[in-house]
């Protein structure tokens, strides 16, 4: 088998069959022929995941019940890892994000030019802002319905980003040049990640604290590896009641600090972002995809400083 998608879920029974649909082979370019899974797993849901809500979708799911769960999705993960019938894995840690149509080709495409690539896609959230700014000024579900409705996604998922802002990691201004220190949608070789020794169970707070983070890090600094990042294709995070995402200000802060400091007990240091040069590869399919371009409009509108 080529690819196996890791797919998380915790109390996403809205969100997973629009994931779902994202990683279908009516959706996805050039996968209507594409030996892949998707390994959905179910990380202790209060109310388990509903197999009916997406069986009208083209792609094809092996769903993994995990009772009595971690609060982290570290075991999730590894549970799923030792399952994958792939040579490539794609891990989604996060199982409430949509993913262009692109994604899959292009990100396969990197393994075809170098023998061990990691792929990362940039993340993206949906509305206007980041969701830890968005949901303090009213934006929620019932938002962001409408805001799907209104590009008719699925129809064209290349108008997600109409609907986006970037993640910025303390960024001013975004392009697809800046380096990523985490992406929600990672492509490797499954033999890399369990030379990595998979998701280490250590991270084991609430959403798996700087868990993302970690595995991005290892996986682009491990030796004769060559990291891409793609442009014009994103992983765009629909709202959910996340760990970090529904909170803000001093508690927002108190978390990310609870985060640090646990990477720093594990890893020895709190340097969060790769140390590694990364290939770009991609292309721009709409006037939207220009992020650069998008960001300094919606800055000139909001009246912000450019810089």
């Amino acid at each position: 088998m080529k690819l196996s998608v890791i797919l998380i879920s915790y109390d996403m029974a809205r969100e997973i069959p629009r994931t779902l649909q994202a990683l279908s082979r009516t959706y996805q370019h050039d996968a209507a022929d594409l030996d892949y899974e998707v390994l959905l797993v179910d990380n202790g849901s209060p109310v388990p995941l509903d197999e009916a809500t997406w069986a009208d979708i083209d792609v094809p799911v092996r769903l993994i019940r995990i009772e009595n769960a971690s609060p982290s999705p570290a075991q999730a993960m590894n549970v799923a890892l030792s399952a994958a019938a792939g040579e490539i894995v794609c891990l989604m840690i996060d199982g409430a994000h949509l993913l262009t149509p692109g994604v899959f080709r292009m990100a396969l495409s990197g393994f075809k030019a170098f023998k061990n690539a990691v792929v990362a896609i940039r993340y993206f959230y949906l509305g206007s802002d980041e969701q830890t700014v968005s949901v303090s000024k009213g934006y929620d579900k019932q938002s962001e319905d409408k805001l799907l409705a209104r590009i008719e996604w699925p129809e064209d998922g290349y108008r997600l980003f109409e609907i986006c802002t970037p993640l910025r990691t303390g960024a001013k201004v975004i392009t697809w040049f800046n380096r990523l220190s985490e992406a929600n949608c990672l492509f490797m070789k499954k033999s890399l990640l369990e030379e990595l020794g998979g998701a280490d169970e250590r991270f084991d707070l609430p959403g798996g604290g700087f868990l993302n983070l970690d595995i991005l890090k290892r996986a682009v600094e491990a030796p004769d590896v060559t990291p891409f990042q793609i442009i014009g294709e994103g992983s765009f995070h629909q709202l959910h009641g996340g760990v970090t995402t529904n909170s803000s200000g001093n508690e927002r802060e108190a978390k990310l600090e609870q985060y640090r400091e646990q990477y720093r007990q594990i890893r020895g240091h709190d340097d969060l972002v790769a140390n590694a040069s990364f290939f770009y590869m991609g292309h721009m399919p709409n006037t939207m995809s220009n992020i650069t371009v998008v960001a300094r409009k919606r800055a000139r509108d909001s009246g912000k400083p450019i810089d």
